[in-house]
């Protein structure tokens, strides 16, 4: 069993306009609406790959509900997640259809009461003793320690449980001093972390400050520095689509390699697949398995030389 946490879980409205302009009105050709956060997305293409999954974090109010009742229909998901006194956020994806260009807006989440933040804690505890790896994701809802990362991953590295962070800013900061095992920033926020846009520097950096193993994705593919050595993950060519949820879909391929003890080649392949497909894929935490598969055996994975002054 794995574990993904989402703590500012989300109802993630995807709308797609001919064209989207601003100053004017819009006719939306097609909404969908699906239950998201990072952790929760990242457990759907999890559970898509046959892997037995289990997600907790905070669900309140009527997108709460709605949530919590869509995630009931996925196979080989379960939903552990701690009701909450305050309405989960809502996300809009308005997506170009001329440019394939997303244009996103997130809430910033239901106010976490001292004593739901306390109860999570506890139920947390204990869901790590039956997992095998698990995933801390996303942002903070109000209300929630900036520290609460930190804690998290030490639970985790208590119960001897292998964790990945794909967090940003101060929460990320605070969380890498407690040594996960891996973290998963994009190219801004593991330069907000270090100071340094040069990918090398930046991710030997990140190690430095704490995390054993670094993968930052960007458009070019996955850069990942590890103990036992540097790789750098490509696809055979850059996609278009929507990349809500590309980012997501790399932490799953990362997530389930940890857990099947895959070697990082193997790991980074499997994450730069999943990300293409699901950019070709028109909502969030979902992916294109035929791409998936086309890309994967064709991913190129070569060890990263040289390294930073």
């Amino acid at each position: 069993m794995i574990l993904t946490v989402t703590l500012n879980t989300a109802l993630d409205l995807t709308y797609r306009v001919p064209a989207l302009k601003p100053h004017a009105s819009h006719r939306v050709t097609e909404v969908t609406e699906r239950p998201g956060g990072k952790g929760v997305n990242v457990a759907r293409v999890l559970a898509a790959l046959g892997h037995e999954v289990t997600v907790t974090g905070f669900a309140g109010g009527g997108t709460g509900h709605a949530v919590r009742a869509a995630l009931a229909g996925q196979a080989r998901l379960v939903d552990a997640l701690l009701p909450v006194a305050g309405a989960t956020r809502r996300t809009l994806a308005v997506v170009d259809e001329h440019t394939g260009d997303t244009t996103q807006l997130n809430e910033p989440g239901p106010l976490i009461s001292p004593a739901e933040w306390r109860a999570f804690q506890e139920a947390y505890e204990d869901l790590l003793a039956g997992v095998s790896a698990v995933a801390l994701c996303g942002s903070l809802p109000p209300g929630v320690p900036v520290g609460a990362y930190a804690g998290l991953v030490r639970s985790a590295r208590a119960a001897g449980v292998p964790v990945l962070l794909d967090t940003s800013g101060e929460p990320l900061r605070r969380a890498v001093a407690a040594r996960p095992d891996l973290i998963k920033p994009n190219a801004d926020e593991l330069a907000e972390l270090t100071g340094s846009y040069e990918p090398l520097r930046a991710t030997q950096d990140a190690r430095r400050r704490g995390a054993r193993a670094v993968a930052s994705l960007g458009a070019e593919g996955l850069l990942a520095v590890t103990a036992e050595g540097r790789w750098r993950a490509a696809p055979p060519a850059r996609v278009r689509g929507n990349p809500t949820g590309a980012g997501d879909s790399a932490v799953a391929g990362l997530l389930s390699g940890l857990a099947e003890r895959l070697p990082w080649p193997d790991r980074l392949a499997r994450a730069v697949a999943l990300s293409a497909a699901t950019v070709l894929a028109p909502v969030a935490g979902e992916f294109d398995r035929a791409a998936y598969e086309e890309v994967l055996a064709r991913v190129t994975v070569l060890p990263e030389a040289g390294s930073a002054a």
